[in-house]
């Protein structure tokens, strides 16, 4: 798939919202019939613009409170030490999110999630200050979500 027509662009945008739809209320939705639509999304699927499909949990009612962005600082810009760190954060459960950033005073930025501060702490001691390399951890704690999404933005792409 080269270019996306505004159709792809209502079912990556429906999807987003709900990837439970049926296929008939989904083609329904978008103004297709099924079988047309099923193919769409099928093709969505094979090109890469569907990676996967998910359940977004409540972090609440499952007892995550909290939530902190860590930035990370590295003793050695090396492939070989960046593929380390990379390797043993991707192992983590609690790493929601892991960048290699630029602009700051950090290697890394992660994103992590656990039930306190004394899971906090223990992340941190027992993991994150273990990994060879590490020379800094900086921590923010959220104190409210203001937005939270997993929605792209897609209205840069409409035809």
């Amino acid at each position: 798939m080269d270019k996306l027509d505004r159709y792809d662009l209502r079912i990556l945008q429906e999807l987003q919202n709900n990837a439970q739809l049926s296929n008939q209320d989904l083609a329904e939705r978008i103004g297709l019939s099924a079988s047309p639509c099923s193919r769409r999304v099928k093709a969505l699927e094979d090109g890469g613009y569907i990676l996967k499909h998910v359940a977004l949990l409540d972090r609440k009612k499952l007892g995550l409170t909290l939530t902190a962005y860590v930035l990370i600082g590295m003793d050695r810009h090396t492939p070989e030490r960046f593929e380390n760190f990379q390797t043993q954060i991707c192992q983590w459960p609690e790493v929601l999110e892991c960048s290699l950033v630029t602009g700051m005073d950090a290697d890394y930025q992660l994103k992590v999630i656990v039930p306190d501060m004394d899971h906090y702490q223990k992340f941190l001691l027992e993991k994150l200050t273990r990994v060879e390399g590490v020379t800094s951890v900086r921590s923010s704690f959220v104190l409210n979500h203001v937005q939270l999404s997993t929605a792209l933005p897609l209205s840069h792409l409409s035809t």
